[in-house]
C-alpha cells in the first residue's frame, strides 16, 4: 500500500484517500474498543437564523448512527454509508505518525487570519495519543464558548455520579391524612421523562403512563380509589428562568417536566414552551391516573397545586431515565438545553451544592479542579451555554475531549461517542458538504450564539493519527461564513499528514 501523502495546504487538496478513511475509523473505534472513549445549537434570543432553526426543528436529524431513538414502528438505523466507518485496522493506538508543530502551523496560521473569524479568536490541536499540543493560538484566553460549554457539563456529570446513573420520578402517599390521601408526584430531574405513548425516544424513556399506572395499581392494593394530588419539584432551588428569558430553547428549569416542556411534537431544536412544566407534567398525570380508575380531587382539566412530600411518605411506585450516559449522548448530538441544565444540576446534587444555576456551576468547577483540568479564566454560569456570562478556553475544551478520549477513563467515552458526525448526525448534518475531506472524519460540539461561533471535537488526519481540537471565535458578523471557516479548519487536519 503507497505511503499517505501528509498534504499541507491551507486549502482542501482532493478527498480523503482510501487509507485514510479506514485508518480514520480504525484510529476511533480502537478508542472505542479500549473503553474510552444546524446550524448549531442553541440559537440566540434575537431570532438570528430563523430559516435554519426551523429547519432544523422540523428534521430532527433523523439519520443513522443516532443515540436514541427512532421513529415510531422503525426498525433500528444503519450507521452512514461511508467508507469512515468501516471496520477498524486493529493496529495498536498511536501507530500513525503523529504531526509536527511547524507543519500543523503552516496550514492553520493562514485560516486563523480568515476576517470572518472576528476580532477574537483561539485554537487548540491535541494529539490524542500523547495528549500533546501540537498546534495552539491564544489557547488560554477565555471566550464565550456557547453550546461547546456543554461538554465541560458532560464531564463534569459523567465523573461526578457516573455513566449508570438513572434519575427517577416517582409518587408517594402521604400517612394519615384526613379526607382523600395525599399523593405527591416527587420530580427527579429527568427532562425526557416522556407522557407520549410513541415517537423518538419513547422506546427509551422514562413514561409518564407507566407511572401512572404502577401507582394506580398500588393505590387500588391498598383500596384507595380517590386521591388529593400535588407535585415536589424542591429538589431543585434558585430561580426556575434562565437568564435569557422565556425562549424556544429551554423550558424553566424544574425539577419535573415532560417531553421538556415541549408543546409540540418534537424531541430536539426549538419549540413553544410551557411556562409551567412541573403543574403540566402533573395535570397530564391526574389525566392518565383517571383513566386507570383513580379520582383526583382536582377538577379535570385544572392543575394540581405544589407541595412537598415529607419524610414519612411512603414510596408507590418510580420510573427512571435512561442511563446518564445515554442523555450525555443525546445532549451533544442534539445540543440540547434542557438536557444540559439537568445534568449540571446532577453534578450539583452529587456534590451537595444547591441544584441551581449558581450551585451547578460551582459543582462543575470543583469536579473539572479534581481531574487537574486548566481551569483559569473560566465561568460556568450554566450548563447549557446559552448564558453569554460563560467563559471557556480552548485549551480547556481541548483538554475535556483529550480526557474523555483516555482508554483509562471509559466512565467519560459517552462525551465522545455523543459528538455529532461531520454531514451526517446532529447538529453537523448539514454543514459538511459529501466531498469534504472533514465528511464523517470530523466528530464536534458546535457553538453557536449571536456574534459567538465555536467547534471542538475529534478528527483523524490523513495519516490515521486521532487529533482533538478546540476552535473558539468571538464578535463575528456573518454565522454562516464563520462557521464555513471553522469547519474549513477541522476538514484541513483531515486533510493533513502535517510532518
Amino acid at each position: 500500500m503507497p505511503k499517505p501523502s501528509a498534504t499541507k495546504l491551507s486549502g482542501f487538496s482532493g478527498k480523503l484517500t482510501t487509507w485514510q478513511l479506514t485508518a480514520g475509523s480504525a484510529a476511533f473505534g480502537l478508542v472505542i474498543a479500549a473503553g474510552a472513549v444546524a446550524a448549531a445549537g442553541p440559537w440566540d434570543s434575537s431570532g438570528q437564523r430563523t430559516a435554519e432553526r426551523d429547519r432544523a426543528a422540523s428534521q430532527e436529524a433523523w439519520g443513522g448512527a443516532d443515540h436514541a431513538g427512532r421513529a415510531p414502528g422503525s426498525e433500528p438505523e444503519a450507521a452512514p454509508s461511508a467508507p469512515t466507518v468501516l471496520a477498524g485496522l486493529g493496529a495498536p493506538a498511536g501507530v500513525a505518525p503523529a504531526p509536527t508543530d511547524s507543519a500543523l502551523a503552516e496550514v492553520l496560521d493562514p485560516l486563523m487570519r480568515d476576517p470572518a473569524l472576528g476580532p477574537k479568536r483561539s485554537a487548540v490541536v491535541l494529539d490524542a495519543a500523547t495528549g500533546k499540543p501540537v498546534y495552539g493560538r491564544s489557547a488560554g484566553d477565555g471566550l464565550t464558548p456557547a453550546s461547546t460549554i456543554k461538554i465541560a457539563t458532560a464531564v463534569a456529570a459523567l465523573s461526578a455520579v457516573g455513566p449508570d446513573h438513572r434519575i427517577a420520578t416517582k409518587t408517594v402517599i402521604e400517612p394519615d391524612a384526613s379526607g382523600p390521601p395525599d399523593v405527591v408526584l416527587v420530580g427527579g430531574g429527568d427532562p425526557t421523562l416522556t407522557a407520549r405513548k410513541d415517537g423518538r425516544y419513547t422506546d427509551t424513556a422514562a413514561s409518564l403512563h407507566a407511572l401512572a399506572e404502577d401507582t394506580a395499581r398500588s393505590l387500588k392494593s391498598r383500596g384507595i380509589d380517590k386521591i388529593k394530588l400535588s407535585y415536589d419539584t424542591s429538589l431543585y432551588s434558585g430561580p426556575v428562568q434562565h437568564p435569557i428569558g422565556p425562549n424556544e430553547n429551554i423550558t424553566p428549569v424544574s425539577a419535573l417536566m415532560a417531553d421538556e416542556g415541549r408543546l409540540d411534537d418534537s424531541t430536539s431544536g426549538p419549540a413553544p414552551r410551557t411556562a409551567d412544566p412541573a403543574g403540566e407534567a402533573t395535570r397530564k398525570f391526574a389525566s392518565f391516573l383517571r383513566d386507570k380508575g383513580i379520582a383526583t380531587s382536582t377538577p379535570p382539566n385544572t392543575t394540581p397545586g405544589p407541595s412537598k412530600a415529607s419524610d414519612r411518605a411512603e414510596a408507590l411506585a418510580k420510573v427512571e431515565s435512561p442511563p446518564l450516559s445515554a442523555l450525555v449522548e443525546r445532549m451533544l448530538t442534539h445540543s440540547d438545553n434542557d438536557i444540559a441544565e439537568a445534568l449540571a444540576r446532577q453534578a450539583a446534587i452529587a456534590a451537595k451544592e444547591p441544584a441551581s444555576f449558581d450551585g451547578a456551576g460551582k459543582a462543575v468547577r470543583a469536579t473539572l479542579s479534581k481531574q487537574k483540568l486548566p481551569l483559569s479564566g473560566t465561568k460556568f454560569a450554566d450548563g447549557s451555554g446559552l448564558d453569554r456570562a460563560d467563559r471557556v478556553s480552548a485549551e480547556l475544551l481541548a483538554a475535556l475531549l483529550d480526557h474523555a478520549a483516555d482508554p483509562g477513563r471509559p466512565e467519560l467515552r459517552s462525551v465522545v461517542t455523543g459528538l455529532p458526525v461531520a454531514g451526517f448526525t446532529g447538529t453537523l448534518v448539514d454543514r459538511y458538504p459529501k466531498d469534504s475531506p472533514g465528511t464523517g472524519v470530523v466528530r464536534a460540539k458546535t457553538g453557536t450564539l449571536t456574534g459567538v461561533n465555536s467547534l471542538a471535537g475529534t478528527v483523524v488526519d490523513a495519516d490515521g493519527r486521532l487529533l482533538v481540537f478546540a476552535f473558539m471565535t468571538t464578535g463575528t458578523t456573518d454565522p454562516q461564513s464563520a462557521q464555513r471557516a471553522l469547519d474549513h479548519m477541522a476538514s484541513t487536519v483531515a486533510n493533513c499528514g502535517c510532518r
